[in-house]
């Protein structure tokens, strides 16, 4: 066993909030004389300098019953995660930040536990008992620490598989020979963390990797969602898909995407579609990059910083637009090879692989357990996203209802299908990209966004007349005419040819008589 001390400057507690909850679980604990230490991510975050709220426990006896007293004194709740493994979660509010106490029953000795463990640089224990702190002051009342000045003495840190070592190396190494069969899900993790922390994994443990990989064919497809989706938030999310391919893991969890491989493409494109797909993720990781970059590939670009918001929006469970549209990159010609046709001037067309793509992504992330929302969001990127190239009419710049008719169809995702088309175009020609097209094409990007900024309420205007204007004023039946009429009405309204109520009214009087005579 290797017992090593860290030095009070490491950081490790200096958050206060993460202090006085370990200084009183600490105080909790020891007049019971109950073996405890913390473990896991917590300390591995803590020592890279990396902010977390989740902290790990193990405990030498009942891990759920010791979680429900800890819930209670800390008038905290109380969640049990697994109970054939005894696993329990104590969730707590501090200043309206939320805090994760997971506590599990430990499996054999501490150092067995260690062992047993993904990887060594999460194969580090501290006994709780050995934190000691500097009391700054008590909340009056219930007895609460408030707040921690700073550690009293350095806690002992137990680091049996040299875990402190590997995080210097900045490397991802198994814990055990048999980690990936113990749970098949830490395929996936490796890659995940690598890409979270800017690692790299281990020669050996790609060897493991390469060995056990079909092991994540028996791994819950909620599961394999989570580390793909927590793997597209990252900056690295194009070097973590070639990384899964090099080693065998992408065709296992993305077998559709495997049809694309080698199938070729007219001159005009640079690479094949499934590599175009690889490199189309990379570039919108540059302009996503490039949003905060002068000088870059949007030198034109303004509301930069309104972009990088927009993109940084969380959707559902933690992910964000930033990691939605690099899936859709990911799988916008999903459908290329099964709509391939080469038609009778000898050209190759792939005519409907938009929407065919958006039903076949559908699928992918309905199996991968996406959010409603997420799998919205992504097929209608993906169905739109030839949609920008269309916008501008030669040398022209797209009318206000070209504009309109875009964000209409293109709904809550008509930013993010805008660099979707942004990144296509930089990954078809690839090296050979034509500089003038390209400044033509974010330039056309450029004037959409400032009409959608400056103008959103205009592009997306409020209703002048409703339904039952048009059944009182004019007779009309209930029925789908009403809503081609009504949208027809807001069309005109965001091209700027009507603004009133009266207007709205007068305009369908003449929509209607128009469609009188059509008749007679």
């Amino acid at each position: 066993m290797v017992i090593t001390s860290m030095q009070s400057n490491t950081g490790i507690f200096a958050g206060a909030e993460a202090a006085a909850i370990l200084a009183r679980l600490r105080a909790f604990l020891s007049p019971q004389e109950i073996g405890c230490h913390l473990v896991g991510g917590y300390i591995r975050d803590s020592l890279l300098g990396r902010a977390s709220h989740d902290i790990d426990l193990t405990v030498a006896g009942d891990a759920v019953g010791l979680a429900r007293q800890v819930a209670d004194a800390f008038d905290a709740k109380f969640v049990l995660l697994d109970e054939i493994h005894q696993v329990a979660r104590v969730a707590l509010l501090r200043h309206e930040e939320r805090w994760y106490l997971d506590f599990a029953t430990t499996r054999g000795t501490i150092e067995e536990d260690l062992a047993k463990r993904d990887f060594t640089i999460d194969a580090i224990a501290i006994p709780v008992d050995s934190l000691q702190f500097t009391v700054g002051s008590w909340q009056s009342g219930g007895g609460e620490l408030s707040t921690i000045n700073h550690q009293l003495s350095t806690p002992r840190l137990i680091d049996p598989l040299d875990g402190l070592a590997d995080l210097e190396r900045r490397l991802i190494r198994i814990a055990g020979n048999s980690a990936f069969i113990d749970d098949p899900g830490r395929l996936l993790r490796a890659f995940r963390l690598a890409a979270e922390l800017d690692f790299s994994i281990d020669t050996e443990t790609e060897a493991i990797i390469e060995r056990d990989r079909e092991l994540i064919k028996g791994v819950s497809g909620e599961r394999v969602g989570d580390e793909l989706g927590r793997i597209m938030e990252t900056g690295r999310a194009a070097d973590s898909l070639r990384y899964l391919d090099q080693l065998g893991l992408l065709d296992l969890i993305l077998p559709e995407l495997a049809a694309s491989k080698g199938v070729e493409q007219p001159k005009e494109h640079y690479w094949n579609v499934f590599d175009h797909s690889m490199e189309a993720v990379a570039a919108v990781e540059r302009l996503l990059v490039a949003l905060t970059r002068e000088g870059d590939l949007l030198d034109s670009l303004t509301f930069s910083l309104d972009l990088a918001d927009h993109f940084g929006q969380e959707v559902a469970g933690g992910r964000t637009r930033r990691g939605l549209i690099k899936l859709a990159a990911l799988l916008h010609d999903v459908a290329k090879p099964q709509t391939k046709r080469i038609d009778e001037n000898g050209r190759m067309r792939f005519l409907g692989h938009s929407q065919q793509g958006a039903s076949t992504t559908d699928s992918i992330m309905e199996r991968l357990r996406f959010s409603s929302r997420e799998r919205r969001m992504v097929t209608r990127m993906i169905e739109q996203h030839l949609r920008p190239g269309h916008l501008s009419n030669g040398e022209e710049m797209p009318t206000r209802r070209a504009i309109y008719r875009y964000f209409r169809d293109t709904a809550d995702v008509g930013i993010d299908t805008l660099f979707l088309s942004l990144a296509d175009h930089l990954v078809t020609r690839g090296p050979a990209l034509e500089m003038e097209g390209w400044q033509k094409h974010v330039e056309v990007t450029r004037y959409v966004l400032a009409r959608w900024f400056e103008e959103e309420t205009t592009l997306s205007p409020p209703k002048l007349i409703d339904g039952h204007d048009l059944i009182d004023k004019f007779g009309l039946a209930p029925g789908p005419k009403i809503g081609v009429i009504l949208e027809t009405v807001r069309e005109a309204q965001a091209s700027g040819e009507i603004a009133t109520k009266e207007e709205a009214l007068d305009f369908v009087r003449k929509e209607v008589g128009k469609n009188d005579a059509t008749k007679r």
